[in-house]
Parts: structure tokens; sequence; C-alpha cells
């Protein structure tokens, strides 16, 4: 007996300026962030073709954390991952259901919160060292600047060091070439994937040689598993008593991809968030002297610590509205892994399913002025988890939340203490859609504080003005949503 109560994925809307051949990839190559806010007005669901392929895009909040709870069946897959997984494998943010269950056993003890505290210590120290690299009124590519600060920070949670200094400028030189084909690949049919161009060769290569320098570290790690109280050291040691057929560790290769996963998920989304906050800072220059009351007040008893997480309210709130506004993984796919049920709707298995945070995160019947900065709109209030997603919701939630949440409010913080930024120009300053809502070519000015508290000298007094690694000088800044869903 049919169930007629329930309607057929071809009962749902069809976004308009549908292409034959193309389908939607114009409007969203064009503009995807006005194509996708343009799908806000459907509510629960609109098909959306990508290329000949057609795609159901969930708007609705409710119907968004059902998908993300129901990750048996709302499975990972579709182009974005398919892309992703070019490059970090079966890592835990692209791994199937049947795979995941056991890896995130396996890489929760590299995120434990004993572990934390020492990666915070890093954080500081890191960020500290950065600000005080700079002079007053130096022009910074702000992007830039912070993916130099996240990966001396993230090779030391990893490492425990950093890289010899042209092996890690050219790691950072293949992520942004493998990253900046990710979006273009993903809308691009697959036969036109595999032809051989200059681009297609120079992403090969970008991939294969990125690879190769984490086996290589991977390998000298196996060589010499002494713990060394870094993520590495973690994920080399943890075993699983609940792993079947008697695999209860990570092996070579899936200590490589897990090793690749974290390396790039904790250099660029960070630094993407940081970038942003400190952007919207520089253009709400209010919110900038209240977050420099803040940190004075936090600092006046000593030197930037992890321990002060807890008293960085501001900043906290401030990290969290940035990600409301740009959050990294700003769209998503699912691949629906067997025929079922969403929203009275019928969904054959194969289908694929877009999710969209930028959409949630600016629809204004869930969030007032939605496209206003106001770190306010989260004073004494959590945020709802189904309509503020940016680390995603369930199982397959970010293992690293707590990690890049800590870093950024770190960073920020040693950062307000000691400069006042402002804006380069009066242009509004627009995200570059690639996989994730980069914020590459964005300039900001720093000066030297008009007025600075006591935990702004004590600050000074902590960091000489130094610079261990030498900045990055390849232009343009990786970015790659690969940490904030698992």
């Amino acid at each position: 007996m049919t169930d007629t109560s329930t309607a057929t994925a071809a009962s749902i809307p069809l976004a308009p300026r549908a292409l034959p051949l193309l389908g939607h990839a114009l409007p969203l190559l064009r503009d995807p962030l006005a194509f996708i806010m343009s799908l806000s007005e459907y509510r629960k669901m609109v098909r959306v073709r990508l290329g000949p392929s057609t795609a159901v895009m969930i708007c609705d909040p409710a119907l968004t954390r059902q998908v993300f709870l129901n990750d048996r069946v709302f499975d990972k897959g579709g182009p974005i991952y398919d892309r992703i997984s070019e490059v970090i494998g079966d890592g835990l943010s692209t791994c199937s259901y049947p795979l995941h269950r056991r890896q995130r056993r396996l890489c929760q003890p590299s995120f434990h919160p004993t572990r934390l505290v020492g990666y915070g210590a890093v954080f500081a120290r890191a960020a500290q060292l950065k600000a005080a690299s700079w002079n007053d009124g130096d022009v910074l590519d702000i992007t830039q600047e912070m993916m130099t600060l996240t990966t001396r920070a993230t090779m030391e949670t990893m490492f425990s060091g950093a890289l010899p200094a042209e092996t890690m400028r050219q790691s950072l030189t293949d992520t942004a070439t493998i990253v900046s084909a990710f979006f273009r690949r993903m809308m691009t049919p697959a036969p036109l994937r595999r032809l051989p161009t200059r681009q297609k060769r120079r992403y090969d290569d970008a991939r294969n040689r990125l690879s190769a320098t984490i086996a290589e570290i991977v390998a000298e790690r196996r060589a010499d598993p002494t713990d060394r109280a870094d993520l590495l050291s973690a994920l080399v040691a943890a075993v699983d008593e609940e792993s079947e057929g008697g695999q209860k560790q990570l092996n070579d290769h899936e200590l490589a991809d897990e090793a690749l996963t974290f390396f790039l998920g904790g250099m660029e989304t960070t630094a993407i968030t940081l970038a942003w906050a400190l952007h919207l800072l520089a253009t709400n220059p209010d919110i900038q002297h209240r977050l420099q009351v803040e940190t004075d007040d936090v600092l006046a008893a000593g030197r930037l610590e992890a321990s002060h997480l807890p008293e960085l309210d501001l900043a906290s709130r401030v990290v969290t509205e940035t990600l409301r506004l740009y959050p990294p993984a700003w769209m998503m796919t699912r691949a629906v892994r067997q025929d079922t049920e969403l929203g009275g709707v019928r969904l054959k298995g194969g289908s694929t399913i877009v999710l969209s945070p930028y959409l949630l995160h600016r629809r204004p019947d869930l969030y007032t002025e939605p496209d206003r900065f106001d770190p306010d709109r989260w004073t004494g209030a959590q945020p709802d988890r189904n309509t503020y997603i940016p680390f995603g919701v369930g199982a397959r939630k970010c293992i690293g939340d707590q990690f890049a949440l800590a870093e950024a409010i770190l960073a920020l913080t040693a950062i307000v203490a000691r400069w006042e930024l402002t804006p380069i120009g009066d242009e509004p300053f627009k995200p570059k859609v690639e996989t994730s809502l980069s914020s590459r070519g964005l300039t900001l000015r720093i000066g030297a504080r008009r007025t600075a508290g006591a935990g702004t000298a004590q600050l000074h007094a902590a960091a000489p003005r130094s610079t261990p690694a030498q900045p990055v000088t390849e232009p343009g800044a990786p970015t790659c949503p690969v940490t904030h869903q698992e």
C-alpha cells in the first residue's frame, strides 16, 4: 500500500535560474552567498541543480538538526566531501558512518581537557609572539598574519615544534593551491575535472607533496613513539577496546589521514575566524574599546595565560558572533544512504542533501538584525543549538571545537591588548567564497594603543619583540572547512 500522505522529492520546488546542463552553477559561482540567501524564502526545502545532478537544500533549522543527528542515513558525502576526501582521504571529517565511531573514539584522547590545558599555553605564547612582531603603523595582510600564528600553534600542539621553514612555506603554498580549487572542482562535472589542464596538474602536485610531508612526519613518529604531550603522540598511542576485528589502533594510513585532517583544520579555520573577528572589531571601534577594557582588567595581574579563558567574556562573545556571521563551513553536503522520509517528503537513497549554516545564521526570523555584528546578543544567553551550528551537531560535531575556541579567544586578547586596529579604506570587505568564507586579501592597519592599561604593560614585558618563525610570503591564504564538521 502506498503512503499518499508523504510527498516525493519531485514535489519540492526548484530554485529559479537553473540552466540546461549547468543547473545553478553560474549563480553559485558568481555570487554564491546571495544565491544561498535567496533560498531562505522557501523555509523548508528547495531543489538545487549542481550541474546535471539535483540536490535538496534544507532551509529549516529543525530539519537541519534531524539531518545532523541521523548520520547513519544522512552520511558524509556529496560534492563538497568528495573533493575534500581527494586530499585527506578517510580522516575523521570525511569518513563514512561505518568508520566514524571507531575513529572518533581513537581521536578523542587528543582533545581531552587535560591536554587542552597544555595546548592553551601554546596558543597564548604564539599569540603574544605574533603581536610583538608588528610595528606601529604597519598595514597587515591580516589573514596571512593569522595563518602564520595558527600554523606556529598547530605545529607545536601537533608535532611538538615547527617544521623547517622551507617545508612550512611549501606546505602553506600547497594548501592554498588545493583549497582554492575546491569550490570550482565541486561545481565542475566529473569528465571536465579529469582533463589534464595546468590547474589540474598544479592541484595534483600540491596534493601529493602535502600528503608526502605528513606521511614523513608520521613515519618518524612511529619510529620513535615517545609521548611528547602533543596531539600526534595521543593519536599514535590511542587504543579503542571496542574495535572489532582486532584492529584497536590507527594504522599508518589512518594515522596519516587524521594528522592531515587536523593539520589543515588546525591552521586555517581558526585563522579565518580570527581575521574576520579583527575586521569586525576594526569596523566597530566601540566594541574594540570595550574589549580592550576587559583585556586590561584581566591582564592587570600578569601575563596572558590559558587560565584566563573563563574571565574573557566579551572576547568569547566576539568569537561566537564572528562564527555566526562568517561560519567557515558555510555550506556542506550529505549523501542519503537509504530511502527515507524528511519533513513529510520521501527521499531516495543516493540523493544529495545541502545544508548551510550561513543561511540559518542570517535568517531575519531567527536573528534580530542578522547582518549586524552584535556580540551583546549573546550576553547571558547560550546559542540555540537548532539555529547556531558553526561546529555542526550530534555525533559528528567538530571534535576540535573547544581547541579552536580557546585558540581564537586567547589570540584575540593578545592582539587587542597591544594594538588598535583600523580598516583600510571605506569599501566594505566581502568574503572570497571558496569552500570556506575566506578572508583572503583583507588588510588592516595597526597602531599603538592610545590608552593602555596595566595588562598591556605586562604583555609587552612578557613578549619581547621577536619573530622565531619567518613570515609566509606566498600570496593568498588557504581555506578549507575540515575541522568544523566530522
